[in-house]
This record gives C-alpha cells, structure tokens and sequence, in this order.
C-alpha cells in the first residue's frame, strides 16, 4: 500500500509541471497533475489530498476563485494550500495569504525551495492538529455559548452553526478554549497559521474582523472577543447565556 502523501499540483505550464512532479516523486510524495480548474475539483472530490499547489493564473478559473471553490468542498477546509504564481506583487501575496492560504512562491522559482516549504507546511499541520487535538479535549465551560464540534469541524454559537473559513474556525477555537487568556498576534500566528514565518500581523486583524461580524450577526448585542490595544485579541469570560 502507498502511504506517500498526496500533492495535487493545479498548473497549467507542462515544461513547470514536469519538474515539480520530479522533485516531489524524488522526496517520497505522491504527485497527481491537474492543468484546469475543473479536473483539479474532480481530483480533489475524488479523495483530499495533504496539501494542494495551486496556480494563479489557469486558462479556466482565476486561481483565488478555485482556492474558495476547494475549500468549500467536503474536507477542504482542513488542506493546506500554496499558491504558486508569476505574480510577484505584495497585493496578490497579502490577497492569497488573507484568503486562508498557507503559502505563496513566485515564478521563477527553486523546486527544492518549493518542496521544502511543502515539507515545513505539512509539519506545522501535524503539529497545529496534535497540541488543538490535546486542547480540545477541554470542552469550553458549561455557561459557554459556543459549542464546538471537532467531527464536522464546526463552531455553534447560541445554537447556530457558524459559517468559518480554516483559519477562522482555528482562531477562534484557541479563543473560545482559553476564555480571558490574552494571545499576541504572533502566538495566534503560530499556532493557528502553518507558516507563521511567512504571514503578517494584518492577517490575523483580517481574520478576526470576519469573525467578529459573523459573531454579531447571531448576538449583534454581545463583543465576544476583546482587543487589547498593542498586545493582541482574548475572548471575554463574562458572556450572557442567552443573547
């Protein structure tokens, strides 16, 4: 049986394609080739693989749109993704990186950089998994009103299921199991983000804007989460059970 992690390549240059797959067969992984949008969603329906290398620019879909479109299937949200591109501008870095990507690598590139950012990202995943895996087993407090479900990978909120991007739900789990502790933006990144070398302080602000209008949507009276001015983001202790 072949237990190679699985890396769906979305690239639609033959002559870059080739060369990935060599270098990631040659490190132990299992590539599998997608030059469209579409066969990249049928591949990926067909069975998740551990991590996706995703191309910007294909002849079918805008590489941002595919990246929603993968994370929405079952499972997606839980695959780390890495965009690779000729764009090189900080927009479409910050653009890739604030959608929930775990990486972005501009053309012309190292393969061997390549492989080795999809070996550090699959690593940071098993670990981020193991340490939210120990916490999670400390269910919120019974006045809670959040409720998290780690079988579907979702948040429940006075009884509704929130609608949360990866990165979102990850943050504010480590929020809602540490009620009061106050995380700084680089501990968030670190532990919620798989490449926290890479990503920015804006990042974790974006995503916690999100979450914040998606909280007020259910209990537009309630401020779960508390900013503390140059340090960073906690959930309040005091939150009414009802809203």
């Amino acid at each position: 049986m072949d237990n190679k992690p699985r890396i769906l390549l979305v690239e639609d240059e033959p002559g870059i394609a080739d060369t990935v797959q060599y270098v990631l067969n040659s490190d132990g992984f299992a590539p599998v080739w997608c030059s469209t949008a579409a066969d990249a969603l049928r591949q990926f329906s067909l069975q998740p693989p551990a991590l996706v290398i995703l191309d910007v620019g294909l002849p079918d879909l805008n590489g941002f749109e595919l990246f929603k479109r993968l994370q929405a299937l079952p499972g997606g949200a839980r695959v780390p993704m890495l965009f690779l591109t000729a764009r090189s501008d900080e927009i479409d870095r910050v653009v890739g990186l604030e959608l929930g990507a775990d990486d972005y690598i501009a053309k012309p590139f190292s393969p061997r950089e390549l492989v080795a950012r999809v070996r550090t990202i699959l690593r940071r995943v098993a670990q981020v998994s193991a340490a939210q895996a120990i916490a999670a087993s400390s269910a919120a407090p019974p006045a809670s009103p959040f409720v998290i479900d780690r079988d579907r990978h979702q948040i429940r909120y006075y009884g509704r299921a929130l609608d949360l991007s990866r990165y979102e739900f990850g943050l504010l789990r480590l929020l809602v199991q540490r009620p009061g502790r106050v995380f700084t933006r680089d501990e968030l990144l670190e532990l919620v983000w798989d490449n926290a070398s890479d990503s920015l302080d804006r990042t974790v602000d974006a995503h916690v804007k999100t979450l914040r209008a998606k909280l007020k949507a259910v209990a537009p009276l309630v401020e779960p989460i508390r900013t503390l001015r140059g340090t960073g983001y906690a959930l309040n202790e005091d939150l009414p059970a009802a809203p």
